[in-house]
C-alpha cells in the first residue's frame, strides 16, 4: 500500500466512521456490536474501493454497511434457533398440537428466566413467581404478605419495565 492511499484511507475513516456507526446502530441495538461492525466495514470498503463508481462515496458505503449489519444479525439468529433432534421432533408429531405448545412456552420460560438478572429486584421475583413458577396473584400475595392488589401492581409495572427495555426481537 502506497503511503498517499493509506493516509487517504485514514480521511476516509475519521470522515465516515460517525455516519456508519449512526447508521449500524438502529439495527444491531448495542453498542460494542456497532462499533466493532463499523471496524469490519473498513475493511470490507477498503478491499471493494476497486469496485467503487464515483456513484456518492457515502450512500455507498452506508449500503455495505447496513448490508454486513443485517447479515451479522440473521447469522446470530440463526445460531440461536433451536434446532430439535429427530426422537422429539417424532414426538411432537406423534402427540400432536399440545406438546408444542407446550414446549414453546417451555423455551419463551427459557428465555424469559435467562433475561431476568437484567430486571430490578422487586420486579424480578414477582415476573418469576408468575411466569416461571406459574403462581397464581394469590399465592404471590400471600408468600410476599401483601395484597392481591399490590402483585397486580407489581406486574403490571414489571411488565412496562420489560416493554421499555427489551425489545421484541430479543425474544
Amino acid at each position: 500500500m502506497k503511503a498517499g492511499d493509506e493516509q487517504a484511507f485514514r480521511f476516509l475513516i475519521e470522515r465516515y466512521k460517525n455516519d456508519l456507526f449512526k447508521a449500524l446502530y438502529p439495527i444491531l441495538r448495542n453498542e460494542k456490536d456497532a462499533e466493532d461492525v463499523t471496524q469490519e466495514v473498513f475493511l470490507k470498503i477498503y478491499y471493494a474501493l476497486p469496485e467503487y463508481k464515483s456513484q456518492g462515496l457515502k450512500a455507498w458505503m452506508t449500503r455495505i454497511a447496513i448490508n454486513h449489519a443485517i447479515d451479522l444479525k440473521r447469522k446470530k439468529q440463526r445460531q440461536n434457533e433451536t434446532v430439535l433432534e429427530p426422537e422429539v421432533f417424532s414426538a411432537i408429531s406423534q402427540t400432536g398440537c399440545n406438546t408444542i405448545a407446550l414446549l414453546l412456552r417451555k423455551e419463551q420460560r427459557e428465555v424469559v428466566r435467562q433475561r431476568l438478572d437484567e430486571m430490578p429486584p422487586n420486579y424480578r421475583d414477582v415476573i418469576y413467581a408468575y411466569y416461571i413458577t406459574e403462581k397464581s396473584y394469590k399465592q404471590i400475595a400471600d408468600e410476599q404478605e401483601v395484597e392481591v392488589k399490590t402483585i397486580e401492581m407489581k406486574l403490571y409495572r414489571a411488565r412496562n419495565w420489560m416493554k421499555k427495555h427489551w425489545k421484541e426481537d430479543d425474544f
